[in-house]
């Protein structure tokens, strides 16, 4: 839980670098509160029939959109590789098992152009 809130208090910073562990908590945490908050608008019937989510699904997604990509970025950077890298999830099929692979790939022993490392 304290990955998750780490990235939530880094809510815009895109410099530096991140763990493994950090993102993979992160998106653990994350997907967990978000089919709570899908759960939730069901349990209370506020869902909207035409997206079949609720506004508490809605609301939750808005809010940790902008530091998912944040901690994306930062282990990317780990890793060596821009932040624009993070672009590759907009080819079909192929560019989501890539940055799979960069996420899961150990990070630049020592320092890198984009910081200390954060071991």
């Amino acid at each position: 839980m304290n990955w998750y809130l780490k990235v939530l208090k880094q809510y815009a910073d895109f410099e530096g670098r991140a763990r493994r562990k950090e993102l993979w908590m992160y998106f653990l945490f994350n997907s967990l509160f978000a089919i709570s908050a899908a759960v939730l608008d069901n349990v209370l019937g506020i869902t909207i029939a035409e997206i079949g989510y609720g506004p508490l699904y809605i609301f939750y997604g808005l809010v940790v959109f902008i530091p998912g990509i944040a901690v994306q970025i930062r282990r990317l950077h780990d890793i060596g590789k821009s932040g624009w890298t993070l672009l590759l999830c907009f080819i079909p099929c192929v560019g989501a098992i890539i940055l799979i692979v960069f996420y899961a790939t150990d990070g630049n022993p020592g320092d890198n152009q984009y910081g200390a490392a954060p071991k």
